[in-house]
């Protein structure tokens, strides 16, 4: 009886020294050439996480068995609902994936600042949803002491884009008339920015009714959104819930300030926030989508058959415009820089 009792905090203790453990080795393994970048070894270590999560994510869908059963049990039972697959699967791919890419990019000294802050954010969204939904959901009663190993997560990538914001952004070299001439020209001849502003604007509707859908707003219109449409935003989990609140109150400022951003020339933030949001967004509404189908989201609550197309329809879209508006404003960013005098060095960092 007292074994048992230990379990969890025995896994606890086992996680941070695997943590630790991979740490050393990958200090050990570059000490003769040591990189100039610390964010190197974030990347290092959170790849090895990436593998976990992809064998948590397989596992609980049937594709393997035998490698994280104890540790479902006695670790994170919550990792076995539908959203926190969905999320290892992102964690187990497309993190990965970055973390090759930025590490291969820093081998060869070559610019990853973009490719860190759209990780950065991605990261960021995975864990600031994962985290308060465990708590707030059904299983916030179930909580043991491996729940700590998320932190570091949550913390570290808002670190790793405070340090990322404060570097030179990785900038084409442009000259002050290409500037000009852009930010002079009006919104009607830049039809992809009007289209995105509209965009973006139906983005602010939705998140706002979306959060009203889930403060149990009373309208008419509300009750049969949740109940015919999208009943996943009323799942016991948590983690839609969460999700929908954390749109309502920072996604729709930002999607706001980003139409105001196209509207207006010189908003120089828009190169970095754009990216940051598109990784934030990218990582949400996949696990949101893959969990509102998946087979461990209990029927009731997946979308209807026959509302699937516009329910899909719908979330794609939200998933698609500020994907569009970060390739948007990185391929071309004249008409968001500031315009340096003749003979002056722009203090941004250029990259032909």
């Amino acid at each position: 009886m007292l074994h048992q009792g230990f379990k969890p905090f025995v896994i606890l203790e086992i996680g941070v020294a695997v943590l630790v453990a991979v740490f050393l080795l990958v200090f050990l393994a570059v000490r003769q050439k040591p990189p100039k970048d610390l964010l190197f070894y974030v990347f290092a270590e959170f790849s090895f996480t990436c593998i976990i999560d992809l064998t948590s994510a397989l596992e609980y869908d049937g594709y393997a068995s035998g490698f994280m059963e104890f540790y479902r049990t006695t670790g994170e039972p919550y990792l076995g609902t539908a959203y926190a697959i969905m999320m290892c699967y992102w964690d187990g791919v497309m993190h990965f994936f970055l973390y090759l890419l930025m590490v291969r990019r820093m081998r060869k000294e070559k610019p990853y600042r973009t490719v860190a802050i759209f990780w950065a954010g991605s990261l960021f969204a995975n864990m600031v949803i994962f985290v308060p939904g465990i708590v707030l959901g059904k299983y916030g009663s179930e909580i043991r002491p491996a729940f700590w190993l998320n932190m570091p997560f949550l913390l570290v990538p808002v670190g790793g884009a405070i340090a990322l914001f404060r570097r030179p952004r990785e900038l084409p070299a442009v000259s002050p008339g290409r500037i000009e001439r852009a930010q002079k020209r009006n919104l009607l001849l830049r039809p992809l920015d009007l289209l995105l502003i509209l965009s973006l604007l139906g983005a602010v509707g939705f998140s706002l009714f979306r959060g009203l859908v889930v403060l149990d707003c009373p309208l008419e219109t509300c009750f049969t959104y949740i109940s015919k449409y999208e009943p996943y935003l009323k799942d016991p989990v948590g983690y839609p819930k969460v999700m929908m609140l954390i749109f309502l109150f920072y996604a729709t400022p930002l999607l706001a300030a980003f139409a105001y951003g196209l509207w207006t020339p010189g908003c120089v933030w828009m190169l970095d926030w754009t990216v940051y949001f598109a990784g934030a967004m990218a990582q949400c509404q996949w696990s949101h989508i893959g969990a509102s189908q998946h087979s461990r989201t209990a029927l009731q609550y997946r979308i209807p058959a026959e509302m699937w197309k516009p329910v899909m329809g719908l979330n794609l879209a939200y998933l698609a415009v500020p994907l569009l508006l970060a390739w948007r404003c990185t391929r071309s960013p004249a008409f968001f820089m500031k315009a340096e005098p003749e003979g002056k060095a722009n203090h941004e960092k250029k990259y032909n």
